[in-house]
């Protein structure tokens, strides 16, 4: 093979065990790939880069650029990627600031064509990011939250667990777990109820869900009135807690009640 159809690699780069990586491509020294992973052609891994064990990379996606951030001074942060995820055609992934040192995407993700994740990102595991969404620095996106193609999040904002976003909708308040959200401004718009379904969640669970959520969103009171109802009205349960832990965290607020 001519040597113009081989990919670089630096010789620093730690490179697990049966990766491909094609034609192309172009890995830094600061970079580590776990075993298994297939890194397509035209890719550009740089300095920063820590990506599992057998991901897939496509052409044209950039991982662990420096962040679009005036206040980056080149410290040493990174990119982490856990194991299993998909990076399809022309995804960006910037590495982190000093807030949080990294951006984090977990394992087994799919992350679409021309998604862009920002410094000091944290997607947990299990995400669905469609084509062309785009994260802000600083959001927290929680395990397996789906948001569909063109949605754009705002700076510091988080989605929570569960969570489904509807295509083309800004984000610029705190979605809450378990909902569907839309519209513009983005607003309640349910339980999303067939992810739970499908992620093992029971009948009782999903309608307990639903109910709490009725009297957060539907009841007509205010949000620190409906919290204390909820307490009152329901027996402990794990998303009992994670919804009220995570409203009661949401200082810039929640989505409307749509």
């Amino acid at each position: 093979m001519s040597n113009q159809l081989l990919p670089y690699i630096h010789p620093n780069a730690k490179i697990g065990k049966d990766v491909v990586i094609s034609p192309f491509s172009y890995i830094y020294g600061d970079v580590e790939i776990g075993d298994g992973t297939w890194i397509g052609p035209n890719v550009t891994i740089m300095d920063g880069a820590r990506i599992g064990k057998n991901c897939k990379i496509f052409p044209g996606a950039v991982i662990s650029a420096e962040p679009q951030d005036l206040k980056y001074q080149g410290e040493i942060t990174t990119v982490e990627i856990g194991d299993n995820t998909v990076i399809r055609e022309c995804v960006t992934i910037h590495k982190g600031t000093t807030d949080k040192m990294k951006t984090v995407v977990g394992s087994d993700c799919l992350i679409m064509g021309y998604v862009h994740i920002a410094h000091d990102c944290f997607v947990g595991k299990g995400c669905i990011l469609a084509n062309f969404a785009a994260l802000s620095g600083h959001c927290i996106i929680e395990d397996y939250a789906i948001l569909e193609g063109k949605c754009g999040a705002q700076q510091f904002i988080r989605i929570g667990k569960h969570a489904f976003i509807g295509g083309g909708t800004y984000i610029r308040k705190n979605v809450p777990p378990y909902v569907k959200a839309a519209r513009e401004p983005i607003s309640y718009m349910g339980v999303n109820a067939i992810g739970l379904r499908r992620r093992g969640y029971s009948e009782e669970v999903v309608n307990n869900i639903q109910n709490i959520y009725r009297v957060l969103f539907q009841r007509g009171t205010n949000i620190s009135q409906a919290i204390d109802i909820i307490c009152q009205e329901f027996a402990e349960s794990p998303e009992l807690t994670e919804i009220i832990e995570f409203v009661k965290a949401s200082d810039k607020g929640i989505i409307n009640r749509g």
